[in-house]
């Protein structure tokens, strides 16, 4: 069950308790838990897909907030979860909720994590800067993905036990994803370097990493463009093609998207809370309208209009 945060009061909430953890006194230090609501050190794993923007919410909530430091570990959903549900590490950024069978395992400690949806994502499919086959259908993908379909094309996504893999598994109903034609690599920036190189390629990569991409592999992200994709099965739009940006994901025309979510099982109020609020915030949501993907709730914007 998601806990959905009313982000003005959640806002208000953290900057309430961050004022009153500040202006307690300083002596007794024994008193103080291991982590607070904006002070301490905490353990988070985050889905390697999603680095830009989780990693861009870090630098500023730590610049807000001096005391609090978040020790983010970055790796693929496989072991994301193997570390998550074995409670070596309580907060958890990823791409869906939790299946019934892994609840169970929460609830069964008591600790059922509170579950908060931040923002969404899309699965954005590139190919080279020279290519002309720009366009493509979810039919089609599902067939390429199954080995339905005569091509020379070289699929390629980042490695085997990431968020992606599963959700292109589900897409396609192919559990395995063994043609020939379809490559594993090690990482999105693989994917990208590929694409740019190979001509012949469609890579499958997170959208966040094509947005504001860092210095190491931006020449790659300059070399690669990003597909139209149309959903037969759209029933408002069965004839277009759209790309990722936040206006085909707030209207719901392009198909390939997922969400973000945060997830807290630590069973107390502390700084895995108030990151999730930040993430939740006028100031967090933000962020993540700025990177190009699309907030789980759009900030206002405020227009003042002078009289003269």
């Amino acid at each position: 069950m998601i806990t959905k945060v009313n982000f003005r009061l959640a806002w208000l909430l953290f900057s309430t308790l961050v004022i009153s953890a500040c202006g307690g006194s300083g002596t007794d230090k024994a008193a103080k838990p291991l982590d607070g609501f904006a002070e301490g050190d905490i353990k988070v794993l985050a889905d390697e897909s999603f680095e830009p923007i989780v990693a861009e919410e870090q630098v500023v909530f730590e610049s807000l907030f001096s005391k609090a430091k978040l020790d983010i570990h970055y790796m693929s959903e496989n072991e994301l979860l193997n570390l998550f549900l074995n409670d070596s590490i309580s907060v958890a950024i990823m791409s869906r909720e939790l299946t019934p069978a892994e609840k169970k395992i929460f609830d069964e400690r008591k600790l059922p994590p509170e579950v908060n949806k931040f923002a969404v994502d899309a699965v954005a499919l590139i190919v080279n800067k020279k290519s002309s086959d720009t366009l493509i259908t979810v039919s089609e993908i599902k067939k390429m993905l199954n080995g339905n379909t005569k091509t020379d094309q070289n699929i390629v996504f980042d490695n085997p036990n990431s968020s992606i893999v599963r959700y292109l598994k589900d897409l396609s109903g192919n559990k395995d994803l063994k043609q020939k034609n379809i490559y594993a690599l090690k990482s999105n920036k693989d994917v990208i370097k590929y694409v740019s190189e190979h001509e012949g390629a469609i890579g499958i990569v997170g959208f966040s990493w094509l947005n504001d991409p860092d210095d190491d592999y931006a020449p790659y992200v300059r070399k690669v463009q990003i597909m139209g994709v149309r959903d037969e099965a759209n029933k408002k739009y069965p004839n277009d093609y759209f790309k990722p940006s936040q206006t085909s994901l707030v209207l719901k025309q392009y198909p390939l998207s997922r969400g973000l979510y945060i997830l807290n099982s630590t069973g107390r109020v502390g700084l895995g809370t108030g990151f999730a609020s930040f993430l939740a915030s006028e100031r967090g949501q933000r962020i993540i309208l700025k990177s190009g993907l699309l907030p789980d709730s759009i900030p206002r914007r405020e227009i003042n209009i002078k009289k003269e």
